[in-house]
This record gives structure tokens, sequence and C-alpha cells, in this order.
């Protein structure tokens, strides 16, 4: 059985993970068939392979920083806030995760400030609806 301090350390590991740009250990937090949705923009992804290359391929330089975490062992969900930095602008940002059998990330939902439409050079990853 997966318990709380197991969510929260897979949604540590893949947080520090992405700061740091490591992809192998991303990828190691995720399960295969990973959803990913980013209602603002309206974009799913589908797939491990395809959501490391999304996050591989991001523009800009960026930082981010977990505020918080709350875990619910019974529903194997992961809420966090996070504060993510590009130069001079900052955003927050709540995430809700979800996970398989094994503790990986099965589904992401990422919420942002505002709508807006994504940036050009993603189209070959993700779904619009």
């Amino acid at each position: 059985m997966t318990t709380t301090a197991d969510l929260r350390a897979t949604v540590e590991s893949y947080w520090t993970a992405a700061d740091l740009r490591d992809w192998d250990t991303f990828a190691a937090t995720l399960a295969d068939e990973v959803l990913y949705d980013l209602p603002q923009t309206r974009e799913r992804i589908r797939g491990k392979e395809r959501y490391v290359s999304f996050n591989r391929e991001y523009p800009g330089e960026w930082r981010v920083r977990v505020e918080r975490i709350v875990a619910d062992p019974d529903g194997q969900q992961v809420a966090v806030r996070t504060l993510f930095t590009a130069g001079a602008q900052e955003s927050h940002a709540i995430h809700f995760f979800a996970f398989d059998e094994a503790g990986r990330i099965s589904e992401i939902t990422d919420f942002w400030p505002e709508p807006y439409e994504p940036p050009a050079g993603r189209e070959h990853l993700v779904e619009r609806y």
C-alpha cells in the first residue's frame, strides 16, 4: 500500500527533477500512460514520452519551488502549490496528481492564474480540446 509519505516523496522528486532538468529522474516518477491536462490552454498530453518531451522542450529559463503539498492517501491524490519564476516574472500554480497502483504519477492537472494561448512549437506533442 502506498502511504502519504510515498505520495509526497514522489511529487517532491518530480518537482526537484523538473527544476534541475533531470529528465531521467523526472520520467521515473511517471506512469507510462500518464495523462497531463492544462485547462487554461485546453491542451492534453498522453504518455510519458510525450510529457517528458513537452517539459524538456519548454522554452525559456524557469525555476520552480514547491510551496505546499497536501496528500490524501485514501484517494491516492496530491495537491501542490508552486511558485514558478521566469526572469522577473513570478506565477503561482496549483497542480493535482493522481497515482497508479505502483505509486507512479498517472494523472496531472495544472491550473495557472489566467487562461492563455499556448506558445507555438508544441503542436506535435499535444491535443487541443
